[in-house]
Order: structure tokens, then C-alpha cells, then sequence
């Protein structure tokens, strides 16, 4: 049979099994459930596994022939603390908890390849399927990494795939160089002195400080990053006062935002620059202030030969339906810290429309099922092509 029929006679099972992860939501580092039915569906299918490496982690590996190459395969498991808004008949079950990013449908596709592989045996060589718990911010990569994924499982390239609202079902994108930004997140206060509103002259007013500071803060990426070099600084939260008590300027103010880069340099120079500024400011306004920043994840870059590869084999399953140059996402993802330990590519698989709530972190959002033959067959074509018996 080819490749397309045997996925399409696997689909009402993997279509039924992302509807079940959908209605079952976990978070990061608690997916007990789903990580149990990746491990019993990977077993199964005759995989050796490994569970246990960050927290709620699963590795299968499945070794054919007697190729020398090993590559890794990586699928995110973890749900986003929302609400699922949309009425469904698989909609979450767990009330503030929901798939908003199509991670079920991410380990649905991988789950997928690994079965059809195991039974097809085309192919010569290791393929260590990584299903990763907690990427939504909580670290999960890292901590895998930390607990030596590669080093127990050492891979000579890994790849990444993630769904993209916009592109049809039956489209890829695979682009070479920046993917995805760094996230970074930066904490500053501004201590003063409180006093009475009507004699601020008494005072050191920490808001009036920090509304220059919040004023000046886009001049970082205004006039000072190279205008060349992508950057996005945003505050997020600024905490200060008590509504209850409009006659009384504070002692502190507390602001908190997020800093994205493509390159380390880059990154670089936005921790410096917030830290410059601040300290600026809180000499102006003779104030104290603390500062922070607490580097997340690094972006991701994709590696040149790692993408050719990833290219020819989206090629191979959507034609001329592959887009080669796709626009970087300032969003982040910690697969960065497996391309940095391995060579790797990060491709994208089109989920639809993005009409009707199809947007990421949407409390309607959904994956498509309908790209779930798509995404089992780049799976299927990398490996066999990387690793041609």
C-alpha cells in the first residue's frame, strides 16, 4: 500500500486519540495521563521506552537495521491554564485548562509516524521519538536536556514541527535561519519615597519615575538595536498604588515585561540597555531601583543542512505546496535548547483558516484534523529519506 493509504486506514484512530488528548488537558510537568498513553501506544508498537527524563518526558527509539545515524523527533505535549470558550463534542473537560495550541494534535502526529514506521521498516537506522512535557514556559526542554536527553539518546540532528493558523492542511513551510525569538522576561522596581499626593515635593515619586522609564523603554529598539536587526521590548504589567487610596503616591512601583531577539548578540544588548535605563532614570528621579533579567529561552535558528533535509521531505509529501520563505515568528519555543545541542530544523504544518478563533492561545482555537495526514507523512518522509535503508 502506499504511504497516503496506510495513514488514511490509521486515521480514525489517530483522529479518535487527538480528540481524547483534546478533552483531557494537562499542564506542564503534569501530564501523567498523556505521557501514560504515548508510552503504552509507543510499547505497542514494539518501541523501547524511556519515561521519567523531565518529570512527565517519554523517548521512544526505534532502531531498524544497521544504519549508524540517529535522529530525534520532537512533539510537545503540554496544555495552556485558559479557558476553552468553543462548544465541542471533545471539548475540555478541565475547567481553566484547555489545548490552545495544538500540542494534542502535535503528539497525535508523531504517535502516528512512530506506529506506521514500526510497521513499515523502511528505513536503516535510529530514530529516538522525544515527546516533551511543559514547553508553555515552564521549562521542559531544558530540564530534559538537563537530565541528559542526549546524552542517553545522542542524536546527529532533531527536528521540530509545529502548526501554523494560515497555511492550508495540505502546505508546509520550511525556511532555513531565524524561526522563532528568544523569550526573555525582565523585572524592574522603583523605590522612592511615599507621601501625601498633594505634597509630592515631600516624596520621591516612584510613578512619576517609571512613566519616563516606560516613555523611554521602545527607544532601546528605536535607537539603539541596529534597525536591521529584528527586537521587541514590551512592558507587560505595571503594579503600583491602591485604587482605594488616589491621595497617596507609593513607595514602589513594580513593572514587568518581556524582551525577543533573533541572535545572541541581540539578546545581549536588550538586557543591557533595560538595565542602562533604569539606572538612568532612578538617578534623575534620586530613587533606588532593582533589576532583573531572567533569560527564558534562546531562538531558534535553523540549521542549514538540518532544513535541507526537512525541505526535501515536505517536498516530497506536499509538492510545490512548501513555503521556503516564510516570515519568522517573535514567539518562542524551548525546542531552542535541543537545536542547540544537536543540529536541528523546525518546520511548520498548516492547520487551516485562520478565521472563527483558529489562533493560537484562542479560546476557540483547535487543531485541524484534517492535517493530520500531512503531518504523519513529513514524519514519515524525513526518517525514511535520512535514514534510506
Amino acid at each position: 500500500m502506499l504511504l497516503q493509504d496506510l495513514i488514511q486506514a490509521d486515521l480514525p484512530f489517530l483522529r479518535s486519540l487527538r480528540q481524547d488528548l483534546h478533552a483531557h488537558p494537562e499542564l506542564g510537568f503534569e501530564e501523567e495521563r498523556t505521557s501514560g498513553i504515548v508510552a503504552s501506544l509507543l510499547e505497542e508498537a514494539g518501541l523501547r521506552v524511556y519515561r521519567g527524563l523531565g518529570k512527565t518526558g517519554v523517548v521512544g527509539t526505534l532502531q531498524i537495521g544497521n544504519g549508524t545515524r540517529t535522529i530525534g523527533l520532537r512533539a510537545d505535549m503540554d496544555a495552556l491554564a485558559m479557558p476553552e470558550q468553543a462548544e465541542r463534542s471533545y471539548k475540555s473537560k478541565f475547567p481553566g485548562k484547555m489545548h490552545a495550541c495544538g500540542h494534542d494534535g502535535h503528539t497525535t502526529l508523531l504517535l502516528g509516524a512512530a506506529r506506521y514506521l514500526a510497521r513499515a521498516r523502511n528505513f536503516s537506522g535510529t530514530v529516538h521519538f522525544i515527546f516533551q512535557p511543559a514547553e508553555e514556559g515552564r521549562g521542559g526542554a531544558k530540564t530534559m536536556v538537563e537530565d541528559g536527553l542526549f546524552d542517553l539518546f545522542p542524536c546527529g540532528a532533531v527536528y521540530g514541527l509545529h502548526n501554523m493558523p494560515g497555511l492550508a492542511v495540505d502546505e508546509m513551510a520550511v525556511t532555513a535561519g531565524p524561526q522563532l525569538a528568544s523569550s526573555d522576561s525582565w523585572f524592574v522596581t522603583f523605590k522612592g519615597v511615599g507621601t501625601h499626593g498633594a505634597k509630592p515635593h515631600l516624596g520621591k515619586d516612584p510613578i512619576t519615575a517609571s512613566g519616563h522609564f516606560l516613555a523611554a523603554l521602545q527607544t532601546v529598539v528605536g535607537r539603539v538595536v541596529n534597525p536591521l536587526q529584528p527586537a521587541v521590548i514590551s512592558a507587560c504589567s505595571v503594579q503600583a498604588g491602591d485604587p482605594r487610596a488616589l491621595n497617596v503616591i507609593p513607595d514602589v512601583v513594580e513593572i514587568g515585561g518581556t524582551a525577543r531577539a533573533y541572535s545572541a548578540a541581540v539578546r545581549d544588548q536588550l538586557e543591557t540597555e533595560i538595565g542602562r535605563l533604569t539606572r538612568g532614570i532612578a538617578a534623575m528621579f534620586d530613587i533606588d531601583v532593582s533589576y532583573e533579567f531572567r533569560r527564558r529561552i534562546p531562538p531558534v535558528i535553523n540549521h542549514a543542512d538540518a532544513t535541507a533535509r526537512a525541505l526535501r521531505a515536505a517536498q516530497t509529501v506536499c509538492g510545490s505546496k512548501v513555503v521556503t520563505n516564510f516570515e519568522p515568528s517573535t514567539a518562542g519555543d524551548d525546542f531552542a535548547f535541543f537545536s542547540e545541542a544537536a543540529p536541528g530544523a523546525y518546520v511548520w504544518l498548516g492547520n487551516g483558516p485562520a478565521v472563527d478563533g483558529a489562533l493560537h492561545h484562542n479560546t476557540a482555537y483547535d487543531f485541524n484534523d484534517e492535517a493530520i495526514p500531512t503531518g504523519v507523512a513529513f514524519w514519515v518522509a524525513l526518517v525514511e529519506q535520512e535514514l534510506a535503508a
